[in-house]
């Protein structure tokens, strides 16, 4: 995701600038905000509207064919990543070879997978060539916001994000106010995803003549992927579980509380985006602000959660959910904590540090390894386990972040920027997932 407060330049599509002024929480950064929020807000739409047109069963079956698209789609994090940083350095390049070599292997591995998939997770035959097209879809649109991120054209980033959000989730909400089902609110989304990647190509524009430039890499691409993998499928382990180890009704109760998981996860996010700049620099106090911010925002949430629990759920389930009040704050929690753990990952990427994701994987193979021995079959069982491992991933994370700290105080309030050799041995900061 772009970082507020870069320089911004529009114009189709034009020379890019050299430079330009610095807008702070200007028109680019509210535009992108604003976008980030539609995109959100889209994607929380659909289980919300789901719950009041899809049985239990269709319900939890839906949650876990939009957390497959998320974890498939992670290398289009990655390619746009890569792109955007190539296109910085070294200009326009060409790099349509790649961005469709992505989206094949993408969209191939959903398909490959099929028979493990419907067996597994209990999902229609059709359903994994579906999620194909969208993944597919969704890696080949990074390319081009890669290149407007890339460019410094961030007005523009934030209408292709909201171009790709209807896209990627107008049809599925089409779908079920249509009241096709899953299969047929699938196959809509898959549909209108399809039309995204032209669109925003035109939007983007025919690039200056590439330069003599070297190519984007197989490497560069998958530099970030690391990191941006363990974060979503640490965040959607425990919505996958539920679909195998609970009864359907109780599989459909889980992905409404991830609702509130994903809120709380994603809320404080912007502390994030604003403290990634200066963690690349060093900067520990932008850390442990962002820390704050975020940590404070989660409490928040939880508090707000115990309170008036049975009103969350029933917002966004429906009625038939409001008995589940009671564990909303234990679903919120686990957001709350790992939107702290995201901001210490990517504080850790900033600086470099090798194996930055170890804790994240641990903790996902922790929480496997426990729900296979213990096999929880409530909701209360299953989210107390996704808090309890939530709870000693972030603590992983932040032990080493405190040692880090103790051998290299922060001399001030800013550090130097790195040189152009630091820059590129660098792991960069990992985008928020959307």
């Amino acid at each position: 995701m772009p970082r507020l407060g870069d320089h911004v330049s529009e114009g189709r599509p034009g020379p890019e600038p050299a430079g330009g002024r610095r807008t702070g929480l200007g028109a680019a950064g509210v535009a992108v905000t604003l976008a980030g929020v539609l995109v959100n807000g889209l994607a929380y739409l659909v289980p919300v509207l789901a719950a009041r047109k899809l049985d239990a069963d269709d319900l939890g079956a839906l949650a876990t064919a939009l957390g497959l698209v998320a974890i498939a789609g992670v290398p289009g994090l990655g390619l746009q990543l890569a792109v955007a940083v190539h296109h910085a350095r070294h200009g326009p390049s060409d790099t349509r070879r790649l961005t469709v070599l992505t989206a094949a292997l993408c969209a191939g591995a959903l398909l490959v997978a099929t028979p493990v998939l419907v067996a597994a997770l209990d999902l229609p035959t059709v359903v994994p060539a579906l999620l194909a097209v969208t993944t597919a879809s969704v890696v080949l649109s990074s390319r081009s916001l890669g290149e407007l991120q890339g460019g410094q054209r961030f007005l523009r980033l934030a209408t292709a994000m909201a171009l790709l959000a209807a896209a990627r989730y107008g049809g599925v909400i089409v779908g079920l106010l249509l009241g096709a089902g899953l299969t047929g609110a699938l196959g809509v989304g898959a549909l209108t995803a399809a039309l995204a990647p032209p669109a925003l190509a035109w939007l983007t524009g025919t690039p200056r003549r590439p330069s003599a430039a070297p190519r984007l890499t197989v490497a560069q691409v998958t530099a970030g992927c690391g990191a941006t993998l363990a974060m979503l499928v640490v965040s959607y382990a425990d919505l996958l579980l539920a679909r195998q180890l609970l009864p359907p009704s109780g599989s459909g109760a889980y992905s409404v509380g991830t609702v509130l998981t994903k809120g709380a996860l994603w809320a404080p996010q912007v502390a994030a985006v604003l403290a990634l700049p200066r963690l690349a620099r060093g900067d520990r106090r932008s850390r442990t602000v962002a820390l704050a911010v975020t940590g404070a925002c989660g409490l928040v949430l939880v508090g707000a959660s115990a309170v008036a629990g049975g009103l969350a759920f029933r917002l966004v389930g429906g009625p038939d959910y409001t008995a589940l009040g009671r564990y909303a704050p234990l679903f919120a929690a686990v957001g709350a904590l790992y939107a702290v753990t995201f901001v210490l990952l990517n504080d850790r990427l900033a600086g470099g540090v090798r194996w930055a994701a170890a804790p994240l994987w641990f903790g996902t193979a922790a929480l496997v390894t426990v729900a296979v021995i213990v096999r929880p079959r409530t909701v209360g069982g299953l989210v107390a386990a996704a808090l309890a491992t939530a709870a000693v991933t972030t603590l992983l994370m932040a032990v080493p972040a405190r040692r880090r700290t103790a051998s290299h105080p922060a001399t001030g309030d800013r550090s130097s920027p790195p040189g152009p050799a630091t820059d590129r041995t660098r792991s960069a900061p990992a985008a928020p997932p959307g």
